[in-house]
């Protein structure tokens, strides 16, 4: 069964529940990950440990941006505030930009020089916890998106699933530099997680910046959007069709064919109904409908009112 579609408030106290759990959850990683650290001095354990103390520094931007996303529009911030959540992503992005660049570093010099590991069984119990943890966050994060498909979350997720995979490329590298006395290994795996934060970074990154360039929703929404108008047949066509995403938020604007001899309460009437219908499938959009007598209605809405609409 389908889940109802949540409004701004609603889809606020998901994703403020589900950052709260991944600060507590990275706050636990980073003290038990910096404990076995100093006891094996293990690259690839100060790799993922240098991951997650990202992961809770950006867990924090995130609870933030995700509270001040759902701030109602005021006088200065008429489209409201939604956008914080972007920007946070971004900088999610830097923070694990560095990160790869420190980890990659102290790999290199670990595989050029390569050192044996102390309390090997203890790091890798300590990695065995963080990947419990993380699947379990992981698993939360995932059913808040598909609720509310929140970039700063997608953000935090994709920072937890680079640290999932640290986790198990730290545990491979330090079981076999312990057992097998291939030291190598061990660095071998903190570049490896390097090269895979770098790759998570980019993902969110295109997201995060695809919000703030004003990206169209995806061709199903829009698709969804003109249905949903169309299905009075007091609307005869949409057209000039505008949305973008701006945190929880969703704003859409278009332009509505009507009968050209309606009266101005009738075409109201059509408006208000066609606009509750598309609120009943996107609770959290902020719609602007702009009625026009079909066939005579001469070119308007500005240069960007004609734009070609994207395709699949």
């Amino acid at each position: 069964m389908t889940a109802p579609p949540l409004t701004a408030a609603q889809a606020g106290v998901l994703t403020r529940r589900v950052t709260t759990l991944s600060v507590a959850v990275a706050a636990v990683l980073v003290s038990a990950k910096a404990a076995a650290w100093v006891a094996s001095g293990s690259v690839a354990l100060l790799a993922s440990l240098a991951d997650s103390g990202l992961d809770l520094l950006a867990s924090l931007i995130t609870l933030y941006a995700v509270r001040y996303a759902v701030v109602p529009p005021d006088a200065e911030h008429r489209f409201g505030h939604g956008k914080a959540e972007a920007f946070a992503s971004l900088m999610q992005c830097g923070l694990v930009f560095a990160s790869a660049a420190l980890v990659g570093r102290e790999a290199i010099v670990g595989i050029l020089d390569p050192r044996p590991i102390a309390a090997g069984g203890w790091a890798v119990a300590v990695m065995g916890l963080s990947v419990v943890l993380t699947v379990g966050l992981i698993s939360m994060q995932s059913w808040v998106l598909r609720r509310t498909r929140s970039v700063a979350v997608t953000g935090d997720r994709a920072h937890y699933a680079a640290d999932l995979a640290s986790n198990l490329a730290a545990m491979a590298g330090i079981a076999g530099a312990a057992l097998l006395g291939l030291h190598w290994l061990d660095a071998a795996a903190g570049l490896l997680v390097a090269l895979w934060l770098l790759w998570g970074a980019i993902g969110v990154f295109r997201e995060a910046g695809a919000q703030l360039m004003d990206h169209e929703l995806p061709v199903p929404d829009r698709e969804r959007i003109i249905a949903l108008m169309t299905a009075d047949p007091r609307i005869q066509d949409v057209h000039q069709l505008r949305t973008r995403a701006s945190g929880p938020y969703v704003h859409i604007q278009m332009h509505a064919d009507l009968d050209p001899d309606s009266s101005l309460a009738a075409a109201h009437e059509a408006v208000v109904a066609a606009e509750k219908r598309v609120l009943a499938a996107f609770p959290a959009a902020d719609i602007i409908i702009h009625a026009d007598p079909r066939g005579r209605a001469e070119p308007h809405g500005g240069a960007f009112g004609e734009a070609e609409p994207p395709s699949r």
